[in-house]
């Protein structure tokens, strides 16, 4: 008898305080003091926890993605994959990270690093997207 997977129950809420006030990336300005609310990160980035996981990304080939060596990435499979979506694809049984071209029935994976070359995909290639990559997160200090 085959195994099942059983989903993963929803991860508990641990909501944070959000402020109003935007933070300025270059010059500093004066901080207002107003909360917002509370953000609880879990409903931020999972739009349907049935249907989302998360890696972990090895390389750099979507740096300029904004996504790095390190990074985990919130995939929905619930998604319909598009054209300019970032993907979590398999290739020939290997997973990889890549934004989906499509254009004249043609198919391609490119990366966003200019050091790496787009993967066309060919007839006889077995291409199956995962999902959609709906968010990244990043840790800035261990």
């Amino acid at each position: 008898m085959p195994a099942t997977i059983q989903p993963h129950p929803s991860p508990p809420a641990c909501a944070l305080p959000l402020y109003a006030s935007r933070v300025a990336a270059g010059f500093p300005s004066p901080a207002d003091d107003y909360l917002e609310g509370h953000l609880d990160l879990n409903r931020y980035l999972i739009d349907d926890a049935a249907a989302c996981f998360m890696v972990r990304v090895s390389g750099d080939s979507m740096q300029d993605a904004g996504i790095h060596d390190g990074d985990l990435l919130v995939v929905n499979r619930s998604l319909p994959a598009r054209h300019g979506h970032i993907v979590l694809a398999v290739l020939c049984g290997e997973f990889t990270v890549k934004r989906l071209h499509q254009r004249d029935g043609r198919t391609a994976l490119l990366p966003d690093n200019p050091t790496y070359p787009p993967i066309e995909i060919g007839p006889g290639q077995e291409l199956h997207i995962w999902g959609v990559v709906s968010a990244c997160v990043r840790r800035l200090l261990p």
